[in-house]
């Protein structure tokens, strides 16, 4: 089954097509990862997004039940340069191929990826189709350059409405923007008391559930497109101690004045190095990310940066200076990635330890 990948750009790759047999439109992005490409795929950042994976041979490992970070996949399509067609491994339960035609997400191989992801580095990302042989390449490659890209990805992989994931620890407000699952096994195995809530709660409403913390989720597309959730962080931002991750991270800093911008073709894969300014220390970071906070517009707000992506320079952390808040920008649970900065769990729950000893007194007056 042949199928053809067109850029909008006109560039045509030709190759073979496997998974779900449909056509898909997307913004084509390229991950680095040599492994966690089942991750990668039910990551909800990934939504309305066709994934280039960089590594040559995927998916010899098959897919088994436990690497989810979502049920429901978001992704639009995925282009490798050779898929594995009989995988081996004892956790396997079924091929990629499979996996993918189950889920109805159009696959592509046999392509040259290395190209492909050259033309990304060098023009920045491009929307892309991936579609049959009979489709007329300039005349879908001209359709791709009106087409507007999704602005509503938030609202497609939130959770609709609220639900516990019960502990006997510190109960933790997890808001979902797109969460990984990876997120809430580190809360879990920290036993919080976690609620998971909508993207759209109110501050007011979070505030009722008397949480000691509150989490904000990645998830996909622009910050400046939810704009609920930026006044619902102004909300309870000095309230209750509070830890975001990438997109959370980016709303964050909107929220405190701060501003964030599209990059050329982001940061995706499982290696990339992140200094601590405060100590000085490297640590290799799972990052999945296509906005940053823009680091002249933290100048005058009340926050710091706290860590920088040494490969190009972008903000990678922040810290509210008067408020017990702070974000990061990679991925600390990694999954798929190394755990270098799984700790940061730890310091949100040392934080929220310290608000409580420390007698927060709106704190207490929400849980009377």
């Amino acid at each position: 089954m042949k199928k053809q990948l067109i850029l909008e750009d006109g560039t045509v790759f030709i190759g073979k097509g496997f998974g779900s047999e449909t056509s898909t439109i997307g913004e084509v992005v390229f991950n680095t990862g040599m492994t966690g490409y089942q991750e990668i795929l039910s990551d909800p950042s990934y939504c309305g997004q066709i994934v280039t994976l960089t590594y040559p041979l995927i998916g010899n490992y098959g897919i088994n039940r436990d690497d989810f970070e979502s049920i429901s996949p978001a992704v639009r399509g995925l282009i490798v340069k050779e898929n594995a067609d009989f995988p081996s491994n004892w956790r396997s339960e079924m091929p990629l191929n499979d996996y993918l035609g189950m889920k109805n997400i159009p696959g592509i191989a046999g392509i040259d990826t290395r190209k492909l992801t050259k033309i990304i580095r060098k023009y920045g990302t491009l929307k892309g189709a991936i579609c049959g042989l009979d489709v007329n390449a300039e005349e879908m490659a001209a359709s791709l350059k009106r087409e507007t890209l999704q602005k509503d990805q938030v609202r497609e992989v939130s959770t609709r409405t609220a639900y516990p994931s019960p502990g006997r620890g510190h109960r933790v407000v997890l808001v979902d923007f797109g969460l990984k699952h990876g997120i809430l096994r580190e809360l879990n195995d920290r036993n919080c008391d976690v609620i998971v809530v909508p993207y759209n709660t109110a501050a007011d409403e979070i505030l009722s559930l008397s949480p000691d913390g509150i989490m904000l989720s990645n998830g996909p597309g622009d910050p400046k497109d939810v704009p609920e959730a930026i006044e619902m962080i102004k909300g309870v931002l000095g309230k209750v101690p509070l830890f975001g991750i990438c997109l959370g991270h980016q709303l964050f800093a909107l929220a405190c004045g701060a501003d964030t911008e599209k990059m050329k073709f982001g940061h995706r894969g499982s290696n990339h190095p992140v200094k601590d300014l405060r100590t000085g220390k490297v640590a290799l970071t799972s990052q999945n990310h296509g906005y940053t906070v823009t680091e002249d517009s933290v100048t005058g707000t009340e926050l710091e940066v706290t860590h920088l992506a040494l490969n190009d320079g972008t903000v990678e952390g922040l810290a509210h200076k008067n408020a017990a808040a702070f974000t990061v920008q990679y991925h600390p649970e990694a999954s798929p990635g190394p755990e270098d900065a799984n700790g940061l769990f730890n310091q949100f729950i040392e934080l929220v330890k310290a608000e409580k000893k420390g007698g927060c007194q709106l704190c207490q007056s929400v849980k009377m």
